[in-house]
């Protein structure tokens, strides 16, 4: 089954945030709490609110560019724009060997979870597990398996109300049990202080995936007020979901439980309910299985985006040709697809989970970096030496976050990433004089096919509820939702 995504109307504010919840928010809240928690303690919670802040500037730079370049492409896009192909090309290539090493981290975390189901799976079936996970996804992807209309509303009921019962019965716990959970936040500061730098790096990649957001601010209404806007509330609701889940949590489990499982939340849900045997053991299951088919999700969404840069990156010469390599009968980038996710699968074999997630926050902190002086630099130029206090300010910042990121960065994972930055070198001096493929490229840059990666946005995780209850308003209001989707 296809779909056929149009817009009706221009998209306002309220239908952009879903995009940026969409972009931002999914399984990561599943995996870092307990990574955070084992280097700080409850103190993890003020990291997880400065990183919310330091994600909301670096996506308003993104915000910026899209307005003055309104087209697909991100950060290669907008640095091609102000500098040239060839940095244009090396942050692209940053950008794709940062998805890639967050492609990498699912697999680990899926079977992270999963041993909370069968604590006796040994590393040979652990290993086996780990390339089924990957396997489910290149075939998702290749195929082009959807999960429209009840079915994906379905998944989100999956995935995201094991966490809703999880903070309501969380608090009331808490409420009940004022003592306990008070000593589960003394101290607040469990841990060193030098380790704060390495819980933003965690911490932050939580955040990350507004990079990869691929509708133009051409149809936004507005787009210079309307994707600022949209960008601070989208991520302050992303930000409050994770600080308010975070924070129960802590409450109902002890440090040292924490920060050593594998599995933090499926614990804190059989915390909860400790007073019945059955229900503890019930909600760690539900829990589990909820963060199972949110990871499984998230991977496939991650590898639907990270698939489509390499695709349009071939598209423009700078990767070999079978990337743009169509599937016959799915139109899918199937090479791409297998190649990708065959590699991550033995990066997910090699590394642990802060290992990939330094790695891909380095990479990402550069691309961030060069879209930063991207908005500073169009920002000059359109407005002909006559730049505002925010104009100048928000790209500072953003650029200054940027490099924060970079240096937080686990020594080894610098190194591995350098190397591996530095092989888009030759590979850009090998493909760079290919001839465009210009009848793809204008079918993957086309306003359906955006569109409909702009749609599936507003589907992913929180944002599918967001889009749920935007629209009861809009049925209230009597006013015209914008988009229009047909199912072939």
């Amino acid at each position: 089954m296809t779909r056929n995504v149009s817009l009706t109307r221009q998209l306002n504010t309220f239908d952009t945030i879903s995009l940026v919840i969409g972009s931002a928010i999914g399984a990561d809240i599943f995996v870092v709490p307990a990574l955070g928690a084992k280097l700080l303690g409850p103190a993890s919670l003020l990291v997880w609110l400065i990183s919310g802040l330091i994600a909301i500037v670096i996506a308003l730079c993104f915000a910026y560019c899209a307005t003055y370049l309104p087209k697909v492409g991100g950060s290669y896009a907008y640095t091609n724009e102000v500098a040239g192909r060839f940095p244009g090309f090396m942050v692209g290539w940053a950008l794709l060997l940062a998805e890639w090493f967050s492609l990498a981290v699912f697999p680990v975390a899926f079977t992270q979870y999963f041993l909370a189901l069968d604590p006796s799976l040994n590393a040979p079936s652990q290993v086996l597990l780990k390339a089924v996970f990957i396997v489910v996804i290149v075939l998702t992807n290749i195929y082009g398996v959807g999960t429209a209309g009840k079915f994906n509303d379905l998944l989100t009921v999956v995935k995201l109300g094991p966490l809703f019962l999880l903070i309501f019965f969380g608090m009331i716990f808490m409420g009940l049990h004022p003592t306990l959970a008070l000593a589960n936040f003394h101290p607040f500061l469990n841990g060193s202080i030098t380790n704060v730098g390495q819980a933003f790096v965690l911490i932050f990649w939580a955040y990350a995936g507004f990079e990869l957001s691929s509708l133009p601010a051409n149809e936004i209404q507005n787009p210079r007020k309307t994707l600022p806007k949209a960008l601070l509330v989208g991520m302050l609701i992303v930000s409050a979901f994770y600080i308010v889940t975070n924070f129960v949590v802590i409450g109902v489990v002890d440090h040292a439980t924490l920060s050593s499982s594998p599995a933090p939340l499926a614990v804190a849900a059989s915390n909860v309910f400790e007073f019945s045997p059955t229900l503890a053991i019930a909600g760690g299951v539900i829990l589990t299985i909820g963060a199972l088919v949110s990871i499984l999700g998230a991977d496939e969404s991650g590898s639907i985006g990270t698939s489509s840069l390499a695709y349009a990156m071939s598209l423009d010469g700078m990767l070999p040709k079978p990337f743009s390599r169509l599937h016959k009968s799915y139109h899918t980038p199937y090479v791409c697809i297998l190649g990708l996710c065959t590699t991550a699968f033995f990066a997910s074999l090699a590394n642990g989970l802060s290992a990939l997630i330094n790695s891909s926050v380095f990479l990402l902190s550069f691309a961030y970096l060069a879209t930063s002086i991207s908005a500073f630099m169009m920002e000059r130029r359109h407005a002909k030496g006559r730049l505002s206090w925010p104009s100048v300010t928000i790209p500072v910042l953003g650029a200054v976050f940027s490099l924060f990121l970079m240096t937080q960065v686990n020594t080894q994972q610098i190194l591995t990433s350098a190397v591996l930055f530095a092989i888009g070198i030759p590979v850009y001096t090998f493909f760079s004089p290919k001839k465009e493929q210009e009848e793809l490229k204008a079918l993957f840059l086309s306003r359906d096919m955006t569109l409909e990666r702009a749609y599936h946005l507003g589907e992913i995780f929180l944002a599918n509820v967001y889009r749920h209850l935007k629209l009861q308003v809009y049925r209230k209001k009597n006013i015209q939702p914008p988009w229009t989707v047909e199912d072939k």
